[in-house]
């Protein structure tokens, strides 16, 4: 199993200190994310998941495309769509969301790191292209027309573009998803990270019918449950909430982004959920951090830091305090 962020438990361990002290920024996730106001129906718990319920028409004016699978989140997707081609030649980003390449990998495909800058010289090698846009852990965007670029390119050949848009919600016109179905073109979105609703486990695939037919034969009957799909329903659906949080959300990722640049840790890339800071002392800012139960990302590949949002007013504080205190690690 890959190391992921939102590793609390196994913090509160190493730390001695309880998971209720913790300030968790390690995860990118909305920390003010959409609250459910509506009753939840009984027989939402007594009856099987039903594929005919309001979450797919919800989900199709969400994302503005009528061709997408639900799933049990983007991760099962990343899983599954390997056994979906004979071997490929695939590229992808690196830094980035690690699942991507462990799935490819794993299914016996040639999997090769590429440098952002380097792809429009390199296209030719790869049947396969995944980008994470924004880039999940730099924060890097891809523009649009970019991206169409290499896509075409890809399916003139029989080949894919994978475009994973987990953290992409705050900036929706950045999005591919009403562009789909196109021959080729595979989008994977989440409500985990906008939404703040990690729990239910519930993403989404925008594709060709013919790619959706065959993940959904993989992923069998009832991949969602029944609460999540009826939670998850009513957020797509609370446009005022997503207008509003959108507003919200880029502020606080000005404030984030200011706040390490005063305390010395410049950002080199960022979105509006987190912020990702490259630095030789990543591991002793990490673990400076930890000891006062603050929680970040650490990676080691390069050595870098995520910071996702605080909470509340006084978390803020509380990381401000944190991040004063870093003079000595940072200069």
């Amino acid at each position: 199993m890959l190391e992921h962020g939102g590793q609390l438990n196994q913090a509160v361990q190493e730390y001695n200190i309880p998971a209720e002290d913790w300030l968790d920024l390690s995860t990118g996730i909305n920390p003010n994310g959409w609250v459910m106001t509506t009753p939840i129906p009984d027989s939402v718990w007594s009856q099987l998941p039903q594929d005919d319920d309001d979450l797919v028409t919800t989900a199709q004016q969400y994302y503005r495309s009528d061709s997408l699978l639900a799933v049990a989140g983007s991760q099962a997707a990343i899983q599954t769509l390997p056994s979906l081609r004979p071997h490929s030649r695939v590229g992808l980003l690196s830094p980035a969301y690690a699942e991507h390449a462990e799935a490819w990998q794993k299914m016996g495909h040639s999997v090769t790191e590429l440098d952002p800058r380097l792809i429009d010289k390199q296209i030719d090698r790869f049947d396969v292209l995944i980008i994470i846009n924004p880039n999940n852990p730099t924060g890097d965007f891809f523009a649009t027309q970019q991206l169409l670029r290499w896509h075409k390119n890809l399916a003139s050949r029989g080949g894919w573009l994978i475009v994973d848009e987990a953290f992409i919600d705050v900036t929706p016109e950045k999005s591919l998803s009403s562009l789909c179905p196109q021959q080729g073109l595979i989008v994977l979105r989440s409500i985990g990270k906008f939404f703040g609703l990690a729990g239910l486990r519930v993403g989404f695939v925008l594709a060709e019918s013919s790619v959706l037919i065959q993940l959904a034969e993989q992923l069998g009957p009832w991949p969602i449950a029944a609460a999540s799909r009826f939670i998850t329903q009513h957020a797509l659906a609370d446009n005022e909430w997503q207008q509003r949080n959108r507003q919200q959300l880029i502020a606080q990722g000005e404030i984030l982004h200011s706040l390490l640049e005063k305390s010395g840790l410049k950002p080199q890339g960022s979105c509006s959920l987190f912020q990702w800071v490259h630095s030789s002392s990543a591991k002793q800012i990490h673990q400076h951090l930890a000891k006062q139960g603050i929680l970040t990302r650490l990676f080691s590949e390069p050595n870098s830091l995520r910071f996702g949002l605080a909470r509340t007013n006084t978390d803020w504080q509380r990381l401000r305090k944190a991040l004063n205190s870093l003079n000595i690690l940072v200069r």
